[in-house]
């Protein structure tokens, strides 16, 4: 008995047409990618840096919180503007209180902290022992609208010559747009922190 075995394989013309079409699949594909990137590029970097600005700000309101007497028994609120603040926090659990400082310049806002040293303890501004970036492309500035609004006890907006001592409640908003002249336009980002760390005879 013969035992005949067929193997066929793909001719040279099916293999050209495999490839003929795979080749415009792929081609389909990668136009769409680029042309959604393309449209939705500005979208997608602006949803990014909401996201950062968000993590910063939630930094910046737990730091705030946090907010207590120095080493050197400094009341804790040192400085207030509407584009920077500092104050002295423990933000790394530590048995050290950090003097912090958060400030908007151009369109970033930047983190400062400076560690105490000697005894008494002495908090040197020269150069800060660390630096971070909170978000970028911060409009606050370009808006003229405050990055920070204060308090007093009564819950009343306090004015520029306000005493630190008497600030109670403050208020953080940041203005987020990679481009202020295309759409979808600003994002604000706005949250608050209460001076629960302060001495009730103050």
């Amino acid at each position: 008995m013969k035992n005949f075995f067929s193997q066929k394989g793909m001719s040279l013309i099916e293999t050209l047409v495999v490839l003929a079409l795979f080749t415009i699949v792929s081609g389909a594909i990668a136009n769409y990618v680029s042309t959604f990137y393309r449209q939705n590029g500005y979208t997608i970097s602006q949803s990014y840096q909401v996201s950062n600005a968000r993590r910063g700000v939630e930094l910046m309101v737990r730091d705030l919180r946090e907010m207590t007497y120095s080493d050197d028994g400094s009341f804790p609120l040192i400085t207030k503007t509407e584009n920077a603040i500092s104050f002295y926090s423990d933000i790394d659990r530590d048995d050290s209180v950090e003097l912090v400082e958060f400030r908007l310049a151009s369109t970033t806002m930047y983190k400062y902290v400076y560690d105490s040293s000697g005894f008494p303890p002495v908090y040197s501004t020269t150069t800060p022992d660390q630096t971070y970036i909170i978000s970028e492309y911060v409009q606050n500035l370009l808006q003229a609208q405050p990055s920070f609004t204060y308090y007093d006890m009564d819950g009343n907006e306090a004015s520029p010559d306000l005493s630190v001592t008497d600030i109670r409640y403050i208020e953080v908003s940041l203005i987020i747009n990679i481009d202020p002249l295309r759409n979808p336009g600003e994002f604000m980002l706005r949250s608050s922190a209460s001076l629960r760390n302060l001495k009730s005879d103050i």
